[in-house]
């Protein structure tokens, strides 16, 4: 391997460790609930989920776990779904 992969390679697990250089600005995802599939989708700081609630309340359990599994990498004014202190730090697997 060429030592300019090498040099991507540690930048990278750099950038890892710091998800607060992430800022998602749009995304859709599937999330596989308990009743059905959902589509949620994040776009330039609207929530969208095709679930049910979503549609009747402005807000569901689809985005609001979304905004935890993404902690910093949305926009703070637009992780409602956490409460404080909780999706501040990457995710530990």
């Amino acid at each position: 391997m060429n030592s300019s992969m090498i040099s991507k390679i540690a930048k990278a697990k750099r950038y890892a460790e710091e998800p607060e250089r992430i800022q998602f600005t749009r995304f859709e995802a599937t999330f596989r609930g308990e009743n059905d599939i959902h589509t949620t989708i994040f776009d330039n700081g609207e929530w969208t989920c095709t679930c049910r609630f979503f549609n009747d309340w402005g807000d569901c359990s689809h985005t609001m776990a979304m905004q935890r599994v993404l902690g910093v990498t949305i926009p703070a004014a637009h992780r409602h779904g956490i409460p404080a202190g909780l999706g501040t730090s990457p995710l530990v697997h």
